[in-house]
């Protein structure tokens, strides 16, 4: 069997230099990767990670790849919690999980991020917040390479699974009931990221419900951003009854800026996240179960290991009105 030493020394490197290229270490020039890429082609080398897999009866290692949002400065919760329910429910399942974040990936090619997760001994994959902008990782998915489990990205196919919940009625939800106690006539509407999956159905549902109950309804982007959606409040709060925001965090953006303004307007948000109770006002929002929704994840993307075909699977939402008492100790 052809060893790590044989590629170093068929490449002419030391063997930590093979290590590097095959972990994808940055600060390995190009010539060099392209020596012991060379020789582990001619010599048929395969990494333990990925002959343990292959000679293992497991189904194989599962990524989580995750994005952070940076455009706050406030721990990204959400990412939390999805890696607590995902390690939780793999758990029970006996499956290996490794966790990976996009801006690793992000400067690599399509056949660059092959070669990671099969080095990695990866079978399946869950995609968390994917947006119809990251073109590398739709390839990736045409590929068929591994099998697949999207969370918030409404794709489906034979091996591929989408688990969210329904963001078009979630977000008519928490208007609504918003609307029993407030005016909402004219409504600001921040949305998301405009290349988002789940922004185009908060606002399928928001126009939608604007038709239905004859409301006005100006929509703007906010970017998941809390200090874009201060600005968009600052600036067109005052000509609006209600700000209805597409996450917490901008829900909290928009509120300081409603205290700077000295002005009241009813705001909701969307996501139900604890750092939102510490925001000092009372607002609704929509509370997605982002552990459970992680565990489902798992559960499908084991289904599919074990040869069941791609699905859509939609989980519960809850409306909750977020307060400082929900969140103290």
């Amino acid at each position: 069997m052809v060893s790590i030493r044989d590629v170093a020394a068929h490449a002419g490197v030391a063997i930590s230099t093979v290590s590097k290229v095959i972990n994808h270490y940055p600060n390995v020039s190009e010539e060099t990767k392209e020596k012991v890429e060379k020789a582990i082609a001619e010599l048929g080398f395969v990494p333990n990670t990925i002959a343990s897999a292959l000679s293992s009866k497991q189904s194989g290692r599962v990524a989580l790849l995750l994005k952070l949002n940076k455009r706050t400065n406030a721990a990204d919760e959400i990412a939390m919690q999805y890696i607590a329910g995902a390690i939780q429910r793999a758990r029970e399942l006996s499956m290996d999980v490794v966790t990976v974040f996009y801006s690793m990936l992000e400067d690599k090619s399509v056949e660059e991020i092959i070669r990671y997760f099969e080095t990695q001994g990866v079978s399946g994959i869950i995609i968390y917040s994917m947006d119809q902008q990251d073109e590398a990782l739709l390839q990736l998915i045409r590929t068929d390479r591994f099998k697949f489990v999207l969370v918030d990205a409404p794709i489906t196919g034979p091996n591929i699974s989408s688990v969210s919940i329904d963001n078009r009625q979630a977000q008519k939800d928490v208007v609504l009931e918003t609307a029993k106690q407030n005016d909402c006539s004219k409504i600001l509407y921040i949305a998301g990221e405009e290349s988002g999956y789940v922004t185009g159905e908060r606002i399928a549902g928001m126009k939608e419900l604007a038709r239905e109950q004859g409301y006005k309804l100006k929509i703007v982007y906010g970017d998941f951003s809390e200090k874009k959606a201060r600005e968009l409040t600052l600036r067109y709060a005052k000509r609006y009854s209600v700000i209805v925001c597409a996450s917490d965090l901008m829900a909290i953006g928009a509120m300081r800026a409603l205290m700077d303004m000295d002005i009241f307007r009813p705001v909701c948000g969307f996501d139900g996240i604890v750092l939102m109770g510490y925001a000092g006002k009372q607002m609704n929002t929509v509370r997605q179960d982002f552990e459970n929704i992680s565990a489902e994840a798992i559960t499908e993307l084991r289904k599919l290991l074990s040869g069941s075909e791609g699905q859509q699977v939609i989980l519960p939402h809850s409306l909750v009105r977020m307060k400082y008492e929900d969140v103290i100790m």
